[in-house]
């Protein structure tokens, strides 16, 4: 089922205090509890991407913190959600993926006071994060100008890698270097973009940077050469080891998208399905220098268009 039949079948919302719903698309929901006050409430849980258990409890929590970071807000507190096998739990590997995101969440300041388990064939993981933020101050995926200047903040190729060492093909250059990518906290790039006024933000994990883009209203004329990546996949591309997902990203969204001479490869690699990515932000440009100093892993990759459209050459 697709996510728009999905978010179909819920009632429409009508309470005043919701800032951020689910219709909306946004990376987390957002409610005001006062007039300077608004709660941020974020949920999110994967299978295993790699193989030892401690990184990928500490990526987990990375990826669940990152849609608090995206709308502007401080992460408060955070409960985790674990499905395991139960015959396994004496090999001592789910104390090893709990030790690890709460390692990462501790470098944060954030406190995991809770969650629920349930017994499955299938492991999985992750957190549901709590924080706060100023109505006033809030980002979200509307509000951006023509003009505004686009950035990425993190290397795009998670997908690909997660699917490479799944089936032993990953070097382990890339590898580390992934996993170094998914488990650094988006925290210094959100404090950036609320710092040079950012007029509209997003994560870039499951539906690529093409559709987090496409989620972002405005549109944007994207320079294909800018565009960050981890060194080493596209050599993983060119062995077709796309996920699923970056697959269905690319059926999607394609048509959306005028592709200026853009290969079909590297359309793919654009859509490509991302765990826990940097944020894609708008910016103003008469603030550009004061985010490229705060935000130092930003990169410039386009410029917001202001009519809905995409350009990528």
């Amino acid at each position: 089922m697709e996510l728009g039949q999905v978010l179909g079948a819920l009632p429409p919302i009508v309470d005043p205090n919701v800032l951020h719903g689910a219709a909306a698309r946004d990376d987390a929901a957002v409610y005001r509890i006062a007039p300077d006050r608004a709660l941020v409430a974020t949920v999110d849980f994967f299978t295993p991407i790699v193989d030892d258990p401690s990184e990928f409890g500490a990526i987990a929590a990375a990826n669940a913190l990152s849609d608090v970071y995206a709308v502007g807000a401080r992460p408060l507190f955070a409960l985790g959600i674990t499905a395991f096998p139960r015959d396994k739990l004496g090999t001592g590997l789910l104390e090893k993926i709990v030790s690890g995101g709460a390692a990462k969440l501790g470098e944060a300041g954030v406190p995991v006071v809770g969650g629920h388990s349930v017994d499955d064939a299938e492991p999985k993981f992750g957190y549901t994060v709590i924080g706060e933020v100023h109505p006033d101050h809030l980002v979200g995926h509307e509000g951006s100008q023509a003009g505004d200047l686009l950035y990425l903040t993190k290397p795009l190729g998670s997908g690909l890698v997660a699917t490479a060492i799944k089936r032993g093909l990953c070097p382990p250059e890339l590898e580390r270097e992934a996993i170094a990518v998914m488990t650094t906290l988006n925290r210094e790039a959100s404090a950036a973009m609320l710092a040079a006024h950012a007029t509209a933000a997003t994560d870039v994990t499951g539906y690529g940077l093409i559709g987090h883009l496409a989620n972002l209203k405005g549109g944007a004329d994207v320079e294909l050469r800018a565009v960050p990546f981890m060194r080493g996949v596209r050599d993983l591309a060119g062995r077709d080891l796309f996920p699923d997902g970056s697959r269905r990203n690319h059926a999607a969204y394609r048509d959306q998208v005028t592709w200026d001479g853009v290969a079909e490869i590297d359309q793919m690699m654009l859509c490509d399905a991302q765990t826990s990515g940097g944020l894609l932000v708008a910016i103003p440009s008469y603030n550009a220098d004061r985010f490229e100093q705060a935000a130092r892993s930003a990169v410039r990759i386009g410029v917001m268009r202001g009519d809905g459209k995409i350009r990528v050459a």
